[in-house]
């Protein structure tokens, strides 16, 4: 325990970097005492409420169409109860540990701001399954993205309630022991207080965080292996010359373009075709084009972010408590619906497909004899006998291929809920739960690429690249020989994904993109 990181959670202050913490690893979270007096003041705010004896939407009445059914105090806590049980209706696999970290945390951000009504003890209780590392199953389907991601959430609320089941040390349990286990008690819910967990945007936010990660680490590392493939094909540097990018002026093209400049300077290779008699004129557009391309992704890909992480600090539930000049009062609104997360992951989507797409077609080239400046067809001696990276580069086609289908806006889809009550949607849970699958797709064929390109590379005997192209060649030598001929080649491509996934080739060149992301 004494190796987890600790960090205090001050209420509209989550910040990228505290965000990916939480994702990759378990934390120690606490609250400054600020936050709980502000939590105290909006739950005596709703006893106020219930106390004056009238109608109050999701304190003392129905939720959705039955909003007009008054609930007698009595009832109460009888109606939290049947609110979390009826819609914990969640199917399919569990969401991960680190998704489901964000998702209570950002819960706990939430209801901390002290607009929300519901005593300290429910954010301690979520704060005592953060840290105590136990995770909540959360099946990953069954959210339209509004009223919030009611079924999800409601099978976190399940948890604290010592219902359902849990992890605890990737084992799934009972969320009744895992509680005893760990000192906890079940939790009791109060008025409003179901409502307040169960409405907000946390999953498909924590979803969307997911893929915003996983698009920037697939953008570096694909920056990296496509300046590989430039200098393994003998491209020309001259379309990254900084006039090109300045005279146009954007932010991604412009440092994309730097960043390529940087990477292949001082290549041999690159020096070796200086004044070279090549028929070539111009280098096709998966090699020349990757600042405009790329470029436009990291611009999109910073858009996304913008909107993630001030959602990541939001209030998102419904109703919100708030003081006028007479005294507290509850106010409905629509925070819950999540179009800005739809829409930040559908343009998070077209990066991602973009990045393989772009790095599919810089593979084509280099197994292409008639482009690849001098390499030999598909990347292996003795071709034909050999057919080297030919069904390789099949698999990067099927998986680019893949993404284009996938990357069709979820956004622009809606379905009606709740006897029309509810009668458009975000779908922005299923937009940015299905940029995993996209990401482990780019993340393949940028796999496949680094092969092809490290093979190119290999092909310019005596030659060497650059210093940071040198390490990231290195880097995949350490773990996959060169191919010199027909052999088992699906392992080499496992291989070569995690280098991309786990961050290996881009680790030693943080200062090429210290300027990239506008958030940080």
């Amino acid at each position: 325990m004494n190796n987890i990181k600790q960090l205090t959670l001050h209420p509209r202050q989550l910040s990228f970097k505290m965000l990916r913490d939480i994702y990759e690893q378990p934390v120690i979270l606490t609250l400054p005492e600020s936050a709980y007096a502000a939590i105290d003041a909006s739950h005596e705010d709703v006893r106020t409420i219930i106390a004056r004896d009238k109608s109050a939407y999701g304190i003392n009445t129905g939720f959705g169409l039955l909003a007009k059914t008054r609930i007698s105090d009595d009832q109460l806590e009888l109606l939290q109860r049947n609110l979390i049980v009826s819609h914990s209706v969640g199917t399919g696999d569990a969401l991960p540990d680190g998704v489901v970290r964000l998702i209570m945390v950002m819960k706990v951000a939430s209801l901390a701001q002290g607009v929300s009504g519901v005593r300290r003890e429910v954010v301690d209780s979520l704060l005592g399954l953060i840290n105590s590392q136990i995770t909540p199953n959360i099946p990953a389907k069954g959210s339209v993205g509004a009223s919030g991601d009611l079924a999800p959430l409601s099978h976190m609320t399940l948890a604290m309630m010592g219902e359902g089941h849990v992890y605890v040390d990737g084992k799934k349990v009972l969320a009744a022991d895992a509680l005893a286990q760990h000192g906890l008690e079940p939790i009791t819910l109060a008025a409003k207080e179901g409502l307040a967990l169960i409405n907000g945007t946390q999953v498909s936010t924590a979803l969307a965080l997911r893929g915003y990660f996983l698009a920037r680490d697939l953008l570096e590392t694909a920056t990296i292996v496509g300046s590989l493939s430039i200098d393994a094909a003998k491209g020309s540097d001259s379309p990254f010359d900084a006039r090109i990018h300045e005279v146009r002026g954007h932010h991604g093209q412009i440092e994309i373009a730097k960043a390529h400049r940087q990477l292949i300077k001082g290549s041999a290779i690159r020096a070796s075709h200086d004044g070279e008699q090549d028929d070539r004129v111009q280098d096709p557009y998966c090699l020349r084009c990757q600042p405009q391309v790329m470029g436009a992704c990291l611009d999109i890909i910073n858009q996304a972010g913008k909107t993630l992480l001030i959602e990541s600090n939001a209030v998102t539930d419904n109703p919100l408590i708030f003081n006028n000049e007479d005294g507290p009062v509850a106010i409905s609104g629509g925070n819950f619906h999540a179009e800005p997360v739809a829409f930040a992951a559908d343009i998070l989507a077209l990066a991602i497909a973009e990045i393989g797409s772009m790095s599919e077609r810089r593979m084509a080239l280099l197994i292409d004899a008639t482009l690849s400046g001098g390499l030999p067809p598909f990347l292996v001696d003795n071709a034909g006998v050999n057919s080297g990276f030919m069904i390789a580069h099949v698999t990067a086609a099927a998986l680019a291929s893949e993404n284009k289908s996938i990357a069709h806006p979820g956004s622009v889809d809606s379905i009606p809920t709740s006897a029309n009550q509810e009668d458009h949607v975000s779908m922005a849970t299923y937009c940015a739960r299905r940029l995993y699958e996209m990401a482990q797709n780019t993340a393949t064929i940028i796999g496949i690429e680094l092969l092809a390109a490290g093979q190119g590379i290999d092909f310019h005997h005596g030659l060497d690249t650059s210093e940071p192209l040198t390490i990231a060649h290195q880097k995949l030598r350490e773990q996959v020989t060169f191919y010199d001929k027909d052999r088992y080649l699906a392992p080499d491509i496992e291989a070569a994904k995690q280098l991309v996934l786990d961050g290996t080739l881009a680790e030693h060149w943080q200062e090429l993109r210290s300027d990239w992301y506008e958030s940080k």
